[in-house]
């Protein structure tokens, strides 16, 4: 029977609280429901607030965990304690289910740059030798090409599709082509390939921890300075109206 889900609102975003979001997805895949799962940050939420079409593709979802610390500061601060699940970890708990279930839950990677979804992939079924690949693609496709490689995408008929193409592009993808395999589960994962495929390498695990984990990506992506700004705004909203309540 298909465990049911806790839904709580982050901002008026729904968010599902559960402490196995890899069996729900599991009975999902067993029972053909197609899915798409959406990892909400503070920084994703924040982006909702000004893009009602992002709102609305996180409404739509039928899986939204709480990947970021910042979601995990919400509920706190609401006296509710609740378990941060890092998209990339649920990510790789279902590559590793996919692992075991074969040819029954063939897998696709699309997206970063040229190679890096391929070597991803290949680590992955070096690691896992039952792991189905159903094949792969950067995420850096000309709109000519876009066509012919849906048509690929449609023929294969992958069960687990991972779109790492960034927020909210990937959402966006999914939510326009998951008819393409309606069967299947598919996952925005942002840059994953890059730490799966070695160009990257996640957070030690202290700051996992601690909750720090973005810092350390903006170590490594200076350049998301801007972005980041994005965080102190979300604790400040999150404070402010929990107070009113």
């Amino acid at each position: 029977m298909l465990q049911v889900l806790q839904k709580f609102s982050v901002l008026g975003l729904p968010v599902h609280i559960t402490t196995h979001y890899r069996d729900w997805l599991q009975s999902r895949l067993q029972q053909r429901q197609g899915t798409q799962v959406v990892t909400l940050n503070a920084e994703m939420a924040m982006q909702a607030l000004e893009n009602l079409d992002l709102a609305e593709v996180i409404h739509q979802a039928d899986l939204v965990i709480p990947d970021g610390a910042g979601v995990v500061f919400y509920f706190l601060v609401r006296g509710r304690k609740i378990q941060r699940c890092p998209g990339i970890e649920l990510a790789e708990s279902l590559v590793q289910l996919a692992g075991d279930l074969g040819e029954d839950c063939s897998t696709f990677f699309f997206g970063g740059k040229p190679g890096i979804a391929e070597i991803a992939a290949k680590r992955w079924q070096t690691e896992l030798p039952g792991l189905a690949i159903a094949g792969t693609q950067d995420g850096y496709l000309s709109p000519e090409n876009e066509p012919a490689f849906k048509a690929r995408l449609q023929q294969l008929q992958p069960r687990l599709i991972l779109v790492g193409l960034g927020v909210p592009r990937q959402e966006f993808w999914i939510r326009e082509n998951r008819h393409l395999c309606p069967d299947a589960i598919w996952v925005g994962v942002g840059g994953s390939f890059d730490i799966w495929s070695g160009q990257k390498e996640r957070a030690p695990v202290w700051l996992q921890r601690l909750q720090m984990e973005w810092a350390y990506r903006l170590y490594q992506e200076p350049w998301r300075w801007r972005r980041m700004l994005a965080l102190p705004h979300f604790a400040w909203i999150s404070l402010k109206s929990a107070l009113r309540q």
